[in-house]
C-alpha cells in the first residue's frame, strides 16, 4: 500500500482536512452572532440558536430557555438571507469535506490522485471556499430580522450589529474557507505524482 501523493500532496491532504474541519465545525456551531436578551446571553448561527424566549404558563410571562437547538423548520430560520446562507455554506462545507476525505485516501492508495485529479480537486476546493465566503458575506443581510433586533437592543440592521458582536464560529468558518481557497487550491497543483506511462 503506497501513496499517490507527493510531499506537497501530503501537506495538501492534511491542510485540506484541517480547513474542512474548521469550516464544518464553525458552520454547525450557533456562535456566529452573540448578544443578550432579558439579561441572558443569546447566540445565533445560520440555522441554530442558543437561548430563546418561551411562554411560561405557570407564571403567565415569558422566560428565556437557555438551550441550543435548530429552528423547527427551514422556514423558521429568521430571514431569507440566512436560509440562503445555510444552503450555500452547507454546500461549500460538503465540497471541502469531500475533497479532504479524498485527499486523505490518496495518502494510502496508490494511483488514486494524479496531477489532473489533484488540480480538479483544487478547483472543487476553490468553489467550496467561494460558496462558504458567499454565505459569510450574506449573513449580515439577516441582521435586520426581528429575532436579531430583539437580541441586539433593537439597534441592529443590515451590516450594523448594534449591541451584538460577531462570534468565533463565523471567523472559524471564514478562515477555513479562505485557507482552502488560497493555499489548498495552490498546493493541489503539486499534489499528485506523475502517472507512469507503460509502453504496451
Amino acid at each position: 500500500m503506497g501513496s499517490s501523493l507527493t510531499c506537497a500532496g501530503g501537506i495538501w491532504a492534511l491542510l485540506s482536512l484541517l480547513c474542512a474541519a474548521a469550516s464544518c465545525v464553525g458552520f454547525f456551531m450557533p456562535y456566529w452572532l452573540l448578544g443578550s436578551q432579558m439579561g441572558k446571553p443569546v447566540s445565533f448561527g445560520t440555522f441554530r440558536r442558543c437561548s430563546y424566549p418561551v411562554r411560561d404558563e405557570a407564571q403567565g410571562g415569558t422566560v428565556m430557555l437557555e438551550q441550543c437547538g435548530r429552528y423547527a423548520s427551514f422556514q423558521g430560520i429568521p430571514s431569507l438571507e440566512w436560509r440562503i446562507c445555510t444552503v450555500v455554506t452547507g454546500t461549500g462545507c460538503g465540497l471541502l469535506l469531500l475533497v479532504a476525505l479524498t485527499a486523505i485516501m490518496g495518502c494510502c492508495v496508490t494511483d488514486l490522485i494524479s496531477r489532473t485529479i489533484g488540480r480538479v480537486a483544487g478547483g472543487i476546493q476553490f468553489v467550496g471556499g467561494l460558496l462558504i465566503g458567499s454565505g459569510c458575506a450574506l449573513y449580515p443581510l439577516g441582521w435586520d430580522s426581528e429575532e436579531v433586533r430583539q437580541t441586539c437592543s433593537n439597534t441592529s440592521n443590515q451590516f450594523n450589529l448594534g449591541s451584538c458582536e460577531i462570534g468565533w464560529a463565523f471567523y472559524c468558518t471564514g478562515a477555513g474557507a479562505a485557507v482552502a481557497m488560497l493555499i489548498c487550491t495552490w498546493l493541489s497543483c503539486f499534489a499528485g505524482k506523475k502517472q507512469k506511462h507503460y509502453p504496451y
